[in-house]
């Protein structure tokens, strides 16, 4: 009996497909907010995809599936990032997506990104799990595999480096 609720809950492989297909846009998104490249967030994308296909079997509830394939793409990212030895690459094509999302100015959004830049790898996955990502903190605590009460305090702690060093920045301008 056991085993029989196991089976009716696995997906298959056209399960796996479809709820890839409908959250593949906001995989790349959190990719490229990591690799800041077009290219490399859809080879991140790839490797994700090919994992998660390798062991969509083992997902324990199908509605936790974009959290799972999520935190396959955060792990491929660091990896990406830690083979890479973080490389940063600008294109122009980034200019025009990253506006997409927001209504700040280009200034405002160049020194966002680079503020994230000086995060570490970790630390950015809550800031793009929060703001860009529009995660709640259960999700989160989720995704990153963490208690709640820990995603909160850190969450808070790396929101106060990121406003300071973004104040910094406005005063060494001024």
């Amino acid at each position: 009996m056991d085993k029989l609720s196991k089976v009716s809950t696995a997906l298959t492989e056209q399960q796996f497909s479809d709820r890839l297909e409908a959250c593949k846009e906001k995989l790349y998104r959190f990719a490229f907010s990591y690799v800041k490249n077009e290219q490399e967030a859809l080879e991140i994308i790839s490797e994700a995809s090919y994992k998660g296909f390798l062991s969509y079997e083992k997902v324990k509830s199908p509605d936790y599936f974009e959290t799972w394939m999520t935190r396959i793409v955060i792990n491929c990212s660091l990896d990406h990032i830690r083979r890479k030895k973080k490389y940063t690459y600008m294109e122009d094509s980034a200019i025009p997506f990253a506006a997409e999302e927001s209504s700040m100015g280009l200034e405002e959004q160049w020194d966002l990104y680079e503020a994230l830049d000086h995060l570490h790898s970790e630390d950015r996955a809550f800031i793009v799990l929060k703001f860009f990502q529009d995660q709640r903190f259960k999700d989160m605590a989720e995704v990153l595999s963490l208690p709640e009460s820990t995603v909160k305090t850190r969450f808070y702690k790396i929101l106060n480096k990121l406003k300071k060093h973004l104040t910094k920045e406005e005063v060494d301008f001024t």
